[in-house]
């Protein structure tokens, strides 16, 4: 397409005046385009022409700023963080709506306002989906947008206005072709994510190692009311206009010529709304969306009533808390059975590829699920299930959430079979089948693996460096500042003041947990590299059985099953590991940083009396607590389990011991109290 010259047959004498004429000319041509696509869904040029449009307004406005003007199409990138959401004022109060799932309620309701308005009213309702999302009030004085407010607590709210600019389906200017603009204009919407932009939102998030949103609306609202509007720029968020609250320089008289007016003026409105006469027309519109809400873009709870005729809504007024001439006729929440729009794979800490599916959210037992674990390809297999099915979700042990299987529906065509991606979706390296898990064997250098080890490398039982939590190791990756695990100890202070989250403070304080672990425990480090199989106990024995990082590295399988409690198995895992030439160099480069192990203290000559006995703790001690009293029989070359077995030596029982004491004196396993602990320990207090 080629793109109109606005300046065609102007006198540029005065490049001021000519500049002046172009940026209106091109911002009017823009307007279009966006409404085009972001309300119509019907784009006529492309979007490298759109782009060159955009760049010659933004290279005038550079160069005349005096004429960048605030409803310019350039203006919703966003803007600088502000401190806090002042709280303004609605025109008109927001109020929520009387609700029920009962036709039986819908009848009452009709009845009332029949008693109320009599014969001299034609009693008609507008019928329009109750979209799921976050409602708001936009403000147009003389045409412009003037404000955005949350709906708050109704007559007050948050001032958004800088963030609901960022959305591209808000017009900055109402368009006035099919119809004059008012002086003033209120209106209330709904802020929305399309399910198709949540799902691809999430599976973003995922990919980076963020945690997923629960749900649309729980994602708008947060997006909707963040300090930073270039974050809320960043997301898909669109306002669907549907109510007139308050108007000068116009008349209405009805509602379905008010969302008529919206829709002339530039809004996206709801793409199904009818004028009904009766409560047969509402049942019967309640039940073609309750039938088609699986096969919508967007989340809704129900169906609005509201009365028609404008006039008589004066007359018929508000309560408190809601309008008596509209309600809400809601769906029965989904239960169980709900749909899937998309599997995609996610990646773990230890290089697991997971395949997940992103339900439309269904309520389980009380609790919104939008995403299953699918678990793994043997799983995805056997279940068969597909996007686009219809399965059954319950809560495994009613907290994880798990597909249990398809529910057949006949007639429909499914989608194509699941497969297992041919590269990680993180880092690209072409993943491993062990067993039913399909695996990405670069440990350290695929950034979502590199989030999670990340956070192990610093939690307690590891390195133990106090504020290196999931959301800064997410932005520290994310932002390029640690590539692999030896870049931790390189980050500055002046690197951290300038991120979100951190003052000097904060920055001074990480930097200096960081810096102090180089001297540290040798079975922290090697719990911290994350090595499979050795958790914290493995990690001290192998610690004190060899005393040396590089005599860990360097021994063979048949010297680590040397070691108490490691078997083939394991010995295997832990060679495996090693001796990858990613994780090797991974470690070289830790160890570049200049380490000093802290070893465990040799076992006295003739070995101590605990050397190699097994305890499982329970119940509460007054002298120790739980950590204290495990670190304390591991320095004595003790080892503590948390199950109870024939090989136990002893169960240490306090106070409210659970199951574990009883299946202690069913086996006949030594049981101690605190006093017989601190006399097997050699004191009568703490060791």
């Amino acid at each position: 397409m080629t793109i109109p010259d606005p300046t065609a047959g102007i006198d540029t004498g005065d490049p001021r005046a000519a500049a002046s004429r172009e940026i209106e000319a091109l911002s009017e041509e823009l307007r279009l385009h966006n409404h085009l696509y972001y309300v119509e869904a019907a784009p006529r040029i492309s979007d490298a022409a759109y782009d060159d449009l955009f760049r010659r307004l933004q290279a005038l406005e550079a160069e005349f700023p005096e004429l960048l003007r605030d409803d310019s199409p350039t203006q919703r990138v966003g803007a600088e963080p502000r401190d806090g959401l002042p709280s303004v004022a609605h025109v008109v109060p927001m109020l929520s709506l009387d609700s029920s799932q009962e036709l039986d309620a819908v009848r009452r309701f009709d009845e009332r306002l029949e008693r109320a308005l009599g014969d001299e009213v034609v009693r008609e309702y507008v019928v329009e989906p109750k979209l799921d999302g976050a409602s708001i009030e936009l403000v147009y004085e003389q045409g412009i947008l003037s404000r955005g407010v949350t709906r708050g607590n109704g007559v007050v709210g948050e001032d958004v206005t800088e963030n609901v600019r960022t959305i591209r389906s808000v017009p900055l200017r109402l368009r006035e072709e099919k119809r004059p603009i008012p002086t003033l204009l209120s209106l209330r919407g709904e802020a929305l994510m399309y399910l198709s932009a949540f799902e691809a939102l999430n599976e973003a998030r995922i990919m980076a190692g963020d945690e997923p949103y629960q749900n649309p609306r729980n994602a708008t609202s947060g997006a909707l009311r963040q300090l930073d509007s270039r974050i809320t720029a960043s997301r898909p968020l669109t306002v669907i206009a549907y109510d007139v609250l308050a108007l000068e320089g116009a008349e209405l008289e009805t509602d379905a010529e008010g969302i008529r007016a919206l829709s002339d003026w530039g809004f996206l409105v709801p793409d199904r709304f009818e004028v009904v006469r009766d409560v047969d027309g509402i049942a019967a519109f309640h039940r073609a969306y309750d039938r088609d809400r699986d096969d919508l873009d967007y989340e809704i709870d129900g169906i609005v009533i509201k009365l028609n005729a404008l006039a008589p809504r004066r007359r018929l007024g508000s309560t408190s808390h809601h309008p008596r001439w509209a309600m809400a006729f809601k769906f029965e929440p989904r239960k169980e059975v709900t749909r899937i729009d998309k599997i995609f794979v996610s990646v773990g800490r230890t290089g697991v590829l997971t395949p997940v599916a992103l339900l439309r959210p269904v309520e389980v037992g009380g609790v919104t699920v939008s995403r299953a674990s699918l678990h793994n390809r043997e799983e995805l297999l056997r279940k068969d299930v597909r996007e686009g099915d219809l399965v059954r979700i319950q809560r495994a042990g009613d907290v994880i959430p798990q597909v249990v299987e398809r529910v057949p529906e006949e007639g429909r065509e499914r989608g194509e079979a699941f497969s297992m991606p041919e590269s990680c979706p993180s880092c690209g390296t072409p993943p491993v089948e062990r067993g039913p898990f399909t695996v990405c064997p670069n440990h350290f250098g695929c950034a979502a693996q590199l989030k999670g080890r990340l956070v192990h490398f610093g939690s307690r039982h590891a390195m133990d460096i106090e504020g290196l939590g999931e959301e800064t190791a997410t932005l520290f990756v994310n932002l390029g500042l640690v590539k692999e695990l030896a870049d931790l100890f390189d980050l500055r202070e002046d690197q951290l003041t300038s991120l979100e989250g951190f003052g000097e403070l904060s920055a001074r304080n990480l930097i200096s947990a960081i810096q102090r672990r180089r001297n540290v425990e040798l079975a922290r480090f090697l719990t911290g590299l994350g090595i499979p199989e050795v958790g914290v106990t493995v990690a001290r024995d192998l610690a004190a059985h060899f005393r040396d990082f590089e005599g860990i590295r360097r021994a063979t399988e048949e010297e680590l099953e040397a070691v108490h409690g490691v078997g083939p198995k394991m010995s295997a895992a832990i060679r495996t590991f090693l001796d990858d030439p990613r994780v090797s160099e991974a470690i070289d480069h830790l160890e570049d940083r200049g380490f000093e192990f802290i070893l465990p203290p040799p076992v006295a000559e003739g070995g101590s009396p605990l050397a190699g006995k097994v305890f499982v703790l329970t119940g509460t001690l007054d002298g120790y607590t739980r950590d204290e009293l495990k670190e304390l029989l591991q320095e004595r070359g003790a080892r503590v389990t948390g199950s109870v077995s024939a090989k136990t030596d002893y169960v240490i029982a306090g106070d409210s011991p659970g199951s574990k004491l009883a299946k202690a004196r069913s086996l006949g396993v030594q049981v101690l109290d605190e006093g017989g602990l601190n006399k097997l320990l050699g004191s009568s207090g703490r060791a």
